[in-house]
């Protein structure tokens, strides 16, 4: 069983920076395809970025395109995610999951672990 654990998140102004990771344990393995959603209050969960097994193939949400930037260290089974010039519309809890495949994963219920979450607030 895969385990997440995401930290990194905080309260930023408009135009700020903040880097979020994703530590994964417990038979990570090969073949981990990983990826970032996000759910604010009263919506649902929402497609950010996905980085495929070996960071070769990556795809975002049109939303964070040239802002965020996704990428992972297999070495230390972790995930990151950085983001640039953040809005108030990325306010959110910002959700790491994995899932096994050679391929990217985009669709939330393609990946069967999910980590707890880390809270991103972006003041005006």
């Amino acid at each position: 069983q895969v385990q997440l654990v995401e930290s990194g998140g905080g309260l930023v102004q408009a135009g700020g920076s903040l880097r979020l990771s994703c530590a994964a344990s417990g038979g990570t393995g090969s073949n981990l395809a990983m990826g970032w959603f996000r759910q604010a209050p009263g919506k649902e969960r929402e497609f950010v970025s996905a980085i495929s097994w070996n960071g070769a193939t990556k795809e975002y949400a049109d939303s964070v395109k040239g802002r965020f930037t996704i990428s992972r260290e297999n070495a230390k089974n972790t995930m990151y995610l950085q983001m640039n010039s953040l809005k108030p519309e990325d306010t959110a809890v910002y959700l790491c999951a994995a899932g096994r495949g050679n391929r990217i994963l985009s669709q939330k219920n393609q990946y069967p672990h999910w980590g707890q979450g880390t809270q991103v607030a972006v003041s005006a």
